[in-house]
């Protein structure tokens, strides 16, 4: 197929939909309170992006339908998994913590941060397109690719799944979850996540511009580690939990998976 249109202009429709979508949310979030809706929509957003830029990239079709699907699937289930938590819980902390330091500015600052998602869910679809533009017949790369796409999706469901029931059993209460992938990594439903972006790598790395999808990877990566993904979790964790929490810092790793280390103050962990 002939791409009628480039991929700036399919950037900047991107970008214009989801700054659109984000202000109407923007709008729920003021009514309701809850924040956490930013994050369902940048979830499913990033996969409807994907999956729009699959459709209308000029690569190779096989792979393009590889990456739709990969990006579509993908957002779904994360998207829904996070609707879930928003319906179920009360807003996460952090856009608690966002509304105390921001005081009688909080809606016009929530209001940016709303757009600036929107534009981080365009820079996180990018590598998707640039994947789907790589015109080479679909081979082992794309296969590899695939190979990612089910160990990072399903060890991040697992993750989520193992911590939902230890945190549904009343005996657990106060506990710090240590059992199945979470006994080798603190924050293993975010190393699958970050796991994931390295699908597109594979899809695309050999292809026009291939260099661009590692932009994926290592955005995350940062984000992860040093903005929105392990320091506020660890920080609530470190309030509700304490020296247990403590104690499982001291014995797992932080982010890649690796196997737990004896306590070096000795005691067990809870």
């Amino acid at each position: 197929m002939t791409q009628s249109i480039s991929p700036w202009t399919l950037l900047g429709l991107g970008w214009l939909a989801m700054a659109v979508i984000m202000a109407a949310l923007w709008a729920v979030q003021w009514r309701t309170r809850n924040a956490g809706i930013v994050d369902v929509c940048w979830a499913l957003g990033v996969g409807i992006l994907g999956v729009a830029f699959a459709a209308l990239a000029a690569g190779d079709p096989a792979r393009r339908a590889l990456i739709g699907a990969c990006a579509g699937l993908w957002g779904l289930r994360l998207g829904g998994y996070l609707l879930a938590r928003v319906r179920a819980e009360a807003e996460d902390g952090r856009y608690q913590a966002l509304r105390r330091r921001w005081g009688a500015r909080t809606q016009p600052c929530m209001f940016a941060f709303f757009q600036v998602q929107a534009l981080w869910a365009v820079l996180f679809a990018i590598p998707m397109l640039v994947a789907a533009g790589n015109p080479a017949p679909a081979g082992w790369a794309d296969a590899l690719g695939v190979a990612i796409w089910l160990v990072a999706v399903g060890g991040e469901v697992t993750a989520d799944r193992q911590l939902a029931r230890f945190r549904r059993d009343p005996a657990n209460r106060g506990g710090v979850c240590s059992v199945g992938l979470w006994r080798y990594s603190r924050h293993p439903n975010y190393f699958f996540e970050w796991l994931h972006w390295w699908a597109y790598v594979a899809f695309g790395l050999a292809g026009p511009y291939g260099w661009i999808t590692l932009m994926g990877p290592l955005l995350m990566l940062v984000f992860l580690l040093k903005v929105t993904g392990v320091p506020p979790t660890e920080a609530r964790a470190l309030e509700s939990r304490g020296e247990a929490y403590r104690a499982y810092q001291r014995t797992t790793n932080r982010f890649f998976p690796g196997p737990p280390r004896p306590d070096p103050q000795g005691g067990e962990q809870a």
